[in-house]
């Protein structure tokens, strides 16, 4: 008799449907040090404000096109023209202070990594540099903001960024690794660990 596979054991809110799964399994959680991606994912949350993250995956693609694929110095040339064309493009979240806002936001990161050298840098330096490890073991122990995401909106304001609100900030630390909250019995919480290289202090 052949033993029988365990099932894989994952965070309660990605059992369903197949696209949160897969999101969860792949990239939630994951280090990212890569500048488009940082952008892409600031621009989504923006977008999710008052709205479920299940709403803006089922969009994403739509939002890659409208976006130009989240390239940041085109996002910030956007003017009036592309404003109105947004306002009508039937397969994104059509507001208009969130668009203008990405395009605020766009402009906002291009200083950032003509200043810094690269967003990622500033943003990893505003977290000292490496994951915060988190051991929760159920969803109602994950917070909606820390000191952490506070200090992050602040920063982020004083630079001209709109729709980084803490609670914002927050989930794209979860999203891009800055902070591993996958619950311990999820098979992602140590596989994420193994993502971010070791270091030696």
């Amino acid at each position: 008799m052949g033993m029988t596979k365990k099932p894989m054991t994952r965070c309660e809110w990605a059992q369903e449907p197949p696209i949160m799964t897969v999101y969860h399994d792949t990239e939630w959680g994951v280090p990212l040090h890569d500048d488009r991606k940082l952008f892409e994912f600031l621009v989504l949350e923006g977008m999710q404000a008052g709205l479920s993250w299940l709403t803006v995956l089922k969009k994403r693609e739509s939002f890659r096109r409208a976006f130009d694929g989240f390239d940041a110095e085109r996002v910030a040339s956007y003017g009036r023209a592309k404003v109105r064309q947004l306002l009508g493009d039937a397969g994104i979240i059509r507001n208009r202070l969130k668009i203008e806002a990405a395009i605020a936001n766009a402009q906002a990161f291009l200083r950032v990594q003509e200043q810094h050298g690269s967003f990622a840098r500033f943003m990893w330096e505003l977290i000292g540099g490496r994951p915060i490890q988190h051991r929760f073991k159920s969803l109602r122990e994950l917070p909606a903001r820390t000191p952490e995401s506070d200090a992050m909106s602040a920063a982020l304001k004083v630079l001209g960024f709109r729709f980084v609100g803490s609670t914002i900030c927050y989930a794209h630390m979860q999203a891009t690794g800055m902070v591993n909250d996958h619950v311990v019995s999820c098979f992602r919480h140590r596989d994420v660990q193994r993502k971010e290289p070791r270091r030696s202090d």
